[in-house]
């Protein structure tokens, strides 16, 4: 079971993935915003972080950037409407371990969960 942050300012976004990570066993925490999820990162150290791009106040490749700056360890897949290649590729290249497209598809989100999780095991990158 990991810990598992998700970071978005849809509460409908964030019920719909607590449901699909908790009905793969992993722990959820919350936050609304990106400032918050800065701040529960750190006290919570997620194994992973589920970010939305787009939310009111800190953007979500702000959020990303910040995070990878004090923790490059750090484990984010992206959770976005936007379905362009560039904005995928500017978060890879931005410290993104992976990509998942709303609406969600818990198959989808399952498989990009497990394909970062070896890595806080200690697994290959």
């Amino acid at each position: 079971m990991a810990k598992i942050l998700i970071v978005d300012d849809s509460a409908l976004s964030r019920r719909l993935l607590r449901r699909i990570v908790e009905s793969a066993g992993h722990q959820v925490i919350e936050a609304a915003d990106g400032v918050a999820g800065l701040e529960s990162y750190f006290l919570e150290r997620p194994d992973l972080v589920l970010l939305d791009l787009t939310m009111a106040g800190m953007y979500g490749l702000d959020v990303l950037v910040r995070l990878r700056e004090l923790d490059p360890a750090a484990r984010v897949v992206i959770a976005s409407a936007d379905i362009q290649s560039s904005t995928r590729e500017m978060t890879m290249q931005a410290g993104a371990r992976g990509f998942i497209h709303k609406p969600f598809v818990a198959d989808q989100v399952l498989s990009a969960i497990a394909s970062v999780l070896p890595l806080a095991a200690g697994g290959e990158p």
